[in-house]
């Protein structure tokens, strides 16, 4: 970066600084609780944390994240362990997350957070969160503020997500002035048992610290929200960080049990009168068909193109998933195996996706989606997805009206962040019509086979068509992005719908790889 760039990112932080002073100059007062009054509060504080903690394993009504950030050396470790102390560590997962591994590099920055989420009933320590790498880049590499900001809109969007679904979020930033640091720093090195917290990159954050605390600022005042705000806690005092962090789960235990189900409140969007019955699915012709020869001449062809693709060296930076949704009995397994059968085993995992597991019902809806997407370098088929949300369990009435319509911009920036991570997306609706469809379920009832396929629930299903199709058409509006297009795809003939689908899968991957 050239000086100029330097100066005028300097003083940017600088008036960051100043904007934020007041919120972490509060933590720099000095409190300090006695060793008698200390010890006189501590077996209450803990009997009430156990009390709250055994109440939330029995409830299961939602889980907890306690996120533990701040400044070096301002006792973040020492906490986390008096909480283990203080309550039952067989009913805390704690998990220290450092540098990511090469695994984790191979997915979106959030994939390792959502691997380690709490399900309902249970409290996890994140030490080390979606906050770290963010605040370093800022303030190690004087990045672009938009870099920053971006991040910090990612992450207050998470948050949000995550309040909607019901998880309690807790976020303790531990604070020590620039003098405390530096007198911390030096203690640790001079204690044989302590040494090893400090290292080189220790000392780096001090000498930086103006502008670690600067970042630090900004970050914590723009994700300071109701449904996930910040608690500063001064860090020099021992006894008194410990109470203050005590007090403050228990309090929010306490208050979340009492009222188990509560969420944000959410303001519905005015949505746009319907003023025509015409959906997107009318504009399909679902009369295109091919014959036998043109379409096996064309698999060959789309297969061949498809098999080269995924071998090209580029592929090993880049990830692919693919998403099949569709009308019952529209081909989508069909379409799914000439697809496949045209890639290597080892680097593809097709996920048939049913009604949640009781393990996946204690998370947030897309947790069971998240912990599946592929490495860098593979391919994952979702043969039904995520789109559930805002289909069946919007016509079924499974999801309140609430929560189906903010699925919309949820699902949206799940995918961003796949795009945004060289994941190529190609989504896929197969469509046939209600004739089309009868006629397939009478064939499957008669075919052996296939009999497994057809069950009372898919026949039933048909007297909500209408329903479907005006969902239908609202997925499609409300999802169908610069970044993951919705492909339409005329499935009433399954040769064309197969080619169809294999080319357009060739061609985003051709797209991706540019």
């Amino acid at each position: 970066m050239q000086g100029a760039a330097v100066a005028a990112k300097l003083r940017s932080l600088r008036l960051r600084k100043r904007e934020g002073a007041a919120m972490f100059e509060a933590a720099e007062l000095g409190r300090k609780l006695d060793k008698e009054a200390y010890r006189r509060e501590v077996p209450r504080l803990r009997t009430a944390l156990l009390k709250a903690q055994l109440s939330l394993r029995e409830s299961k009504a939602f889980p907890v994240i306690v996120l533990i950030a701040g400044v070096d050396g301002a006792g973040k470790g020492e906490t986390v362990n008096t909480l283990n102390e203080w309550m039952d560590p067989r009913e805390i997962e704690t998990h220290a997350l450092g540098a990511p591994t090469d695994e984790e590099r191979d997915r979106p920055p959030l994939w390792r957070f959502w691997r380690v989420l709490p399900p309902k009933g249970r409290l996890a320590i994140l030490f080390g969160s979606w906050y770290t790498e963010p605040i370093r880049a800022g303030a190690d590499t004087l990045a672009d503020g938009a870099d920053l900001d971006r991040s910090v809109e990612e992450i207050n969007r998470l948050e949000k997500m995550l309040a909607d679904e019901g998880v309690l979020i807790l976020k303790f930033w531990f604070h020590l002035s620039k003098r405390q640091h530096r007198k911390r720093l030096k203690e640790l090195e001079k204690s044989p048992a302590l040494r090893r917290r400090v290292g080189d990159s220790e000392w780096a954050h001090s000498r930086g610290y103006d502008e670690l605390r600067a970042v630090s600022e900004h970050v914590v005042r723009r994700t300071n929200k109701p449904h996930a705000h910040w608690v500063l806690v001064e860090g020099a005092d021992a006894r008194y960080r410990n109470v203050k962090v005590g007090k403050t789960v228990l309090q929010a235990l306490r208050k979340r049990l009492r009222n188990p189900t509560a969420r944000p409140r959410v303001v519905m969007p005015s949505r746009s009168p319907r003023v025509s019955d015409m959906t997107v699915l009318d504009g399909l012709d679902l009369s295109r068909a091919l014959e036998r020869p043109d379409y096996r001449e064309q698999l060959r062809h789309y297969q061949g193109r498809l098999g080269l693709l995924s071998r090209r060296r580029k592929m090993r930076k880049r990830a692919v998933v693919a998403v099949f949704e569709g009308n019952d009995a529209a081909g989508k397994g069909g379409a799914i195996r000439r697809a496949t059968a045209a890639l290597d085993a080892r680097f593809y995992r097709v996920v048939p996706i049913s009604a949640p597991t009781e393990e996946e019902l204690a998370q947030p809806y897309l947790w069971r989606f998240w912990r599946r997407l592929p490495r860098l370098g593979h391919m994952t088929i979702f043969d039904r997805s995520w789109y559930g949300r805002v289909l069946v369990e919007r016509v079924e009435g499974l999801a309140s009206e609430t929560d189906w319509y903010r699925a919309y911009s949820e699902i949206n920036d799940f995918e961003e962040e796949m795009a945004r991570h060289r994941i190529v997306l190609a989504k896929f609706w197969l469509a046939i019509d209600k004739d089309e469809q009868e006629r397939r379920f009478k064939e499957r009832a008669k075919t052996g086979f296939k009999r497994h396929k057809l069950t009372e629930e898919d026949w039933r299903n048909r007297e909500k068509w209408d329903a479907y199709v005006a969902a239908i058409h609202d997925m499609v509006v409300q999802t169908s992005t610069e970044v993951a297009p919705w492909t339409l795809v005329e499935a009433n003939d399954k040769y064309f719908a197969r080619i169809k689908v294999l080319r357009t899968l060739c061609e985003r991957i051709e797209q991706g790889l540019a």
